[in-house]
């Protein structure tokens, strides 16, 4: 059968002209729909579709072809569209892939998993996204030939160079040599900047964007008083230097890293050691940990140099990055697993940290950047050759087990669970005995029983057998938790070498049954200079020690620019380059390609220091600018791209619930240990007790990043103010404004307590009640009410909490009643406000 090309890079030549093509083909398209495309839905139509149903076909069955987008939506003889975008019942392709209708199963031979039929799913339900052309393209039938010389020529496979700052017309504006680019970029294009940011403004946005908490108002009143030339940088300083720094940055890296406590999918197992991750990271920032050495730890920190056990130990955990990723526990293929879990860790890896969608190149060549399957399978070799520990047990469903990494006793580690007595863990360990007893005997009950009698019995038989074997587990599992002595023994999800590595075969379209060519282990050939040796030594076990240099090296293009515009987007409310974890062909180009470069070199000249560079940016004019609207500029730039003004940005989920206990005083900058996933047992009864007791009945008061993170069931607070797919790389949140959000802050019962003690605070603050009313303003605005507002509060005063008591029959107590009722009134309608969730 002929090599089939559905590429917008046919011949080498054409690659850079093809990626101009391919930004303006598929500019209606997110990047994170494109990606998912790429990696879900093409490779399966090609390795099970494109047989029968495609213009290579001998003869094409149904009439139906599917190697085009216009095809696919049309359908085949029945008359039937075969995608229908955003409807599920009337696509017939999706309908002969779940083998409903005995008339129409599609493949016939075999059913397709039901993870590839719910990404079907999903793909249909965000609206088909396709980037294929109409007409298949197909150079003289060709095989598509990628040239790295002229691979190499795009602007992100080129190292940073730092370049003096522009020359600009406008004196006295710039501060730094950032706003020397900024302000040149708008002189260019006909726009002025905006005036400054006023103080109450400024030091809400830099403690938001620190801390993730609103200032205090004895905060904002010292920087207001405060005007000498140093204010700004001291008040930066005294938040970077905060314990909530950490927390607030780890949050940006933890989705980057995908970051969740269960397996989500079709089984979503628990992974009960997930937090010490989490941990790693917030300590990670907390302590400026440099950017290289972060990464290094995260993908071969088990084989790095180390200075004490704590140290060891901590650099384990920091692998737990190629653990935690989802994966489908209910494959029975162990080998098809193991791929699928390399998968995950190549396209984390490559996403969070080179910018690259390196796993679109499982299945064939990337389809628009210069990376070869050769590439991918060189990486693939170097994580089939460790060993991924996540830690689960056997469990209906549940297929594939491992265990978990376990440090030393003396590293210092905090334990996930209490200590136990002896005598608990002897009662324990009974339990075990009574129930692997039980299974075996209930085992050996169903097998004496004819077949006849098993037939019978049917499934129920099975699944009695299944569900003592289960418990069994559940039990192993809280006895393995403890040493002999009921001391918790401290566990880790991470990644270990394997004693005898080995490379992998190119998979032909990714298909485990198709073995070709092996590959070496080695490294991405675009990103390493012509001639460089590209495979693995013998000697270096993995190899994954020698990729982690090479990631966090300064001659890697690509790593030092990605983070700087990951730090860029989360302070300016956009990135430099807008699709921050795709730096390649079908990535947007950067706005100010010279201010990247500066950015990164920067930030590699300053010892990879993530606080330096955002230091720097946060003491640039332009990031210090007010929000305002001009009508000329307007005109000419809607978007903001050329930052005449800074963005106004809606706070993250986390950020809002945060403030929301910050302001009642009711928030807990102390949480409990570990997780309650870990506390919560393994199995479908931890998996019960999280979903029943954590997740929906528990009102928590400490910070937003130590809620338990399950994919697919993440807290409604979280999910409706547009929380990530924690199974996904995610450098750059959604944003909506919708009625659920609103509906949300009025009528959820954890934003009415908010409310209720916020109001509780207020009555406590001493003065009169309009001297209260404006003190909530100042712990909610960051300022006080302007003359307006004062009036409309007095307002509102004389006559709401009168009424109420009026109504209640205007009793002392009625009284007191409508006043906390009117105060608590108040203090929602200042929780629920667009000011309170939005920073100017």
């Amino acid at each position: 059968m002929k090599t089939l090309t559905f590429s917008l890079l046919l011949l080498a030549p054409a690659v850079l002209r093809a990626a101009d093509a391919a930004e303006t083909a598929h500019a209606g398209i997110a990047p994170d729909q494109l990606q998912f495309f790429e990696k879900n839905i093409r490779p399966v139509l090609v390795q099970s579709c494109y047989k029968c149903h495609s213009a290579e076909s001998s003869k094409v069955k149904g009439g139906l072809t599917l190697d085009t987008k216009q095809a696919t939506l049309l359908g085949g003889e029945s008359g039937h569209p075969g995608v229908t975008p955003g409807n599920i019942a009337q696509s017939s392709i999706y309908e002969a892939m779940t083998w409903k209708n005995e008339d129409m199963q599609m493949p016939p031979k075999q059913k397709l998993s039901d993870e590839v039929i719910a990404n079907f799913k999903k793909w249909i339900e965000m609206g088909a996204p396709d980037p294929r052309e109409n007409k298949v393209v197909n150079a003289g039938g060709g095989k598509r030939v990628i040239d790295m010389d002229e691979g190499r020529k795009h602007w992100s496979f080129q190292k940073p160079v730092k370049q003096a700052p522009p020359a600009v017309k406008t004196a006295g504006w710039a501060k730094t040599e950032i706003d020397q680019f900024v302000l040149a970029g708008m002189e260019a294009n006909g726009l002025h900047p905006m005036r400054d940011a006023d103080r109450p403004t400024l030091i809400r946005r830099i403690a938001f964007d620190l801390t993730g908490l609103p200032p205090t108002p004895d905060e904002v009143k010292a920087f207001v008083a405060d005007q000498s030339p140093e204010a700004v940088k001291r008040v930066i300083d005294m938040y970077l230097d905060s314990e909530r720094y950490g927390e607030r940055w780890a949050r940006h890296w933890l989705d980057v890293a995908r970051y969740g406590e269960s397996s989500g999918k079709e089984v979503n197992v628990l992974y009960p050691h997930a937090w010490r991750y989490r941990d790693y990271v917030i300590e990670s920032f907390k302590k400026d940990k440099p950017y290289d050495q972060f990464l290094k730890e995260q993908i071969a920190g088990d084989l790095l140099k180390f200075d004490s056990k704590r140290d060891q130990a901590n650099k384990i955990v920091a692998t737990g990055f190629l653990a935690i990723g989802s994966k489908g526990h209910n494959n029975r293929d162990r080998r098809q697993f193991a791929m699928d879990v390399v998968d995950e860790q190549i396209d984390a890896m490559s996403q969070s940290m080179l910018g690259l969608t390196l796993a679109c190149a499982r299945c064939h060549d990337h389809k628009f950047d210069p990376v070869t399957q050769r590439d991918y399978y060189a990486l693939a070799g170097i994580f089939l050759s460790s060993e991924t520990l996540f830690g689960t047990y056997e469990q209906l469903q549940n297929n594939n087990t491992a265990g978990l990494i376990e440090l030393d006793r003396n590293s210092g580690q905090t334990a996930a669970v209490a200590k136990i007595s002896t005598a608990e863990l002897a009662e324990l360990k009974s339990s075990y005995t009574r129930a692997q007893t039980n299974a075996s005997e209930m085992q050996k009950e169903v097998f004496s029983m004819g077949r006849e009698a098993r037939e019978k019995a049917g499934a129920g038989a099975f699944l009695r057998v299944r569900g003592a074997r289960d418990r069994m587990e559940e039990i192993k599992a809280d006895v393995d938790l403890f040493y002999e002595d009921g001391t918790p023994r401290t566990l880790a999800m991470g990644v270990l070498d394997r004693s005898n590595p080995f490379n992998s075969p190119i998979l032909i379209r990714g298909d485990i049954k198709q073995p070709g060519d092996v590959v070496p282990r080695g490294l991405v050939e675009v990103l390493c200079a012509k001639g460089e040796p590209l495979n693995i030594s013998p000697q270096s076990g993995s190899g994954r020690l020698d990729l982690a240099f090479w990631i966090a090296s300064k001659d890697n293009p690509l790593t030092a620019r990605v983070m700087a515009n990951r730090v860029w987007l989360k302070l300016m409310g956009s990135g430099i380059v807008p699709t921050p974890d795709n730096f390649g062909i079908m990535g947007q180009k950067p706005s100010h390609p010279e201010l990247l470069d500066h950015l990164a070199v920067t930030f590699m000249e300053n010892g990879w220091s993530v606080k330096k560079l955002i230091r720097e940016i946060m003491m640039s004019r332009a990031y210090q600018m007010g929000s305002g609207y001009d009508a000329a500029n307007y005109a000419v730039d809607p978007d903001n791209k050329w930052h005449w003004r800074m963005n106004q940005r809606r706070l993250e989920a986390e950020a809002i619930r945060d403030a929301m206990l910050a302001v009642s005083g009711t928030l807990n900058l102390y949480p409990v240990d570990g997780s309650p996933v870990a506390r919560a047992g393994e199995g479908r009864q931890g998996l019960f007790a999280v979903f029943r007791g954590e997740l929906t009945s528990k009102s928590y008061t400490y910070r937003s990043i130590y809620i338990p993170i399950v994919r697919d069931q993440i807290p409604e607070m979280l999910s409706v103010f547009d929380y990530p797919d924690a199974s996904l790389v995610n450098g750059d949140r959604d944003t909506t404004n919708v009625p659920s959000q609103s509906l949300y802050l009025m009528n959820n019962p954890q934003a009415q307590n908010a409310a209720d003690a916020f109001a509780a605070r207020i009555a406590k603050h001493p003065g009169t009640a309009a001297e209260r009313l404006s003190y909530a303003y100042e712990l909610a605005f960051g300022r006080e009410p302007t003359p307006q507002e004062k009036t409309a509060i007095s307002s509102f005063w004389m006559r709401f909490p009168q009424q109420i008591a009026k109504d209640r029959g205007n009793s002392k107590e009625a009284r007191q009643q409508a006043e906390f009722a009117a105060l608590s009134a108040f203090c929602q309608s200042l929780i629920a406000s667009a000011e309170f969730r939005y920073l100017n």
